[in-house]
């Protein structure tokens, strides 16, 4: 693992390499299968356009959010893709016994070798209830000392260096680094990397004082985006991973031909987290039902709040609101999530975001 298997390639007149961010949505009248091959047409899409990375999301018990295994759907990925690094923003780690996750993305870096991203994350991804069936307890373990001590077992599964006298000595991840000890064994030189992620400073100090890259959740926690970013950058100790901070930021981004298209698409996006937020979760609206839906006053604060910190429109608009959000926050990689009901408005927003920064053509 080096560096340059954090650093992404800016393309075209883009500010900084772009990513995508997919949290494969499910829209009303759709199925969990649409959504999903929805999201190969978008990753073979994001490669052929020059996106550097496709990470998915691990969410559960959200009806209109299909990505609760996400080493199955990059596996998938995987075998549709050739370029384009993919990786998990994130594996919720509290939710997993660390050896599972060393075992999975072992299995993964073996399939698609060199592309393997680990991003961490140590929130339940979900309500409480659902966390601790995941978890088979009513302890959700999510306090600041715990997820360390996790983080420092699952990497040392990744490398395979449990010291002498630790239990856990004779026990290793396969595929990984022990079967370079097999005779005639042969190891791959990559191992994924792994990326703290974050919504608030915890992981932002934590990733900085380790030297591991850092994504931050700007598309839903954007009031706290420079303070964290400025916080990891301060935290900063250089590492045999990376000598200087490498820092993401997720952001919600639509474009679309017509910038009112675009509103009445985040309107609908809006109108899902606003169900969410209050115990109804659902499949994604169509912008017809979130156009007749009668907004509450608090709901329609909550809307415009939400959709202020969502860059759309068309895709010039989007670009300038993309090269701003850059130059106010510094950060070394754009990774774009686009939450719409319709798999061919997503796609399309994509593909009117490269033209608009010239990346290469499909």
């Amino acid at each position: 693992m080096t560096a340059d298997e954090i650093r992404g390639t800016t393309r075209g007149s883009a500010p900084v390499p772009l990513s995508v961010l997919d949290l494969v949505t499910v829209g009303s009248g759709r199925t969990a299968t649409d959504a999903l091959r929805t999201s190969v047409r978008l990753a073979t899409l994001t490669e052929s356009r020059g996106f550097h990375r496709y990470w998915v999301a691990e969410h559960h018990s959200m009806p209109g959010v299909a990505s609760s295994s996400p080493a199955v759907i990059l596996a998938h990925l995987a075998a549709h893709t050739g370029r384009i690094r993919l990786g998990s923003g994130g594996v919720m780690l509290p939710n997993h016994a660390p050896l599972v996750i060393a075992e999975q993305f072992g299995t993964l870096e073996a399939m698609a070798p060199g592309r393997i991203d680990l991003g961490l994350g140590r929130a339940p991804g979900t309500d409480g209830a659902t966390a601790a069936a995941l978890r088979r307890s009513d302890s959700l373990n999510e306090g600041a000392d715990d997820f360390p001590q996790q983080l420092a077992e699952l990497v040392r599964f990744l490398d395979d260096d449990f010291p002498d006298g630790h239990p856990y000595r004779r026990i290793h991840a396969v595929p990984g680094p022990v079967q370079a000890t097999a005779p005639g064994g042969v190891q791959s030189p990559h191992r994924p990397p792994v990326w703290l992620l974050g919504s608030s400073g915890f992981s932002a100090r934590l990733a900085g004082a380790l030297g591991l890259p850092f994504a931050f959740a700007h598309h839903f926690s954007a009031q706290n985006t420079v303070p964290a970013l400025d916080l990891y950058r301060e935290s900063f100790r250089p590492s045999a991973v990376l000598d200087e901070p490498y820092a993401l930021i997720g952001v919600s981004a639509l474009a679309a031909d017509e910038e009112r298209e675009a509103r009445r698409q985040v309107r609908a996006a809006a109108l899902n987290m606003i169900r969410l937020r209050t115990g109804r979760p659902g499949l994604v609206p169509t912008p017809e039902e979130a156009e007749a839906y009668a907004f509450s006053p608090l709901e329609r604060e909550f809307m415009d709040s939400w959709n202020a910190n969502v860059v759309h429109g068309t895709a010039d608009e989007v670009r300038a609101g993309l090269d701003e959000l850059h130059k106010r926050t510094g950060a070394d990689e754009l990774m774009l999530t686009a939450n719409a009901h319709s798999g061919e408005v997503r796609l399309r927003s994509y593909e009117l975001i490269a033209d608009a920064y010239g990346l290469p053509a499909a």
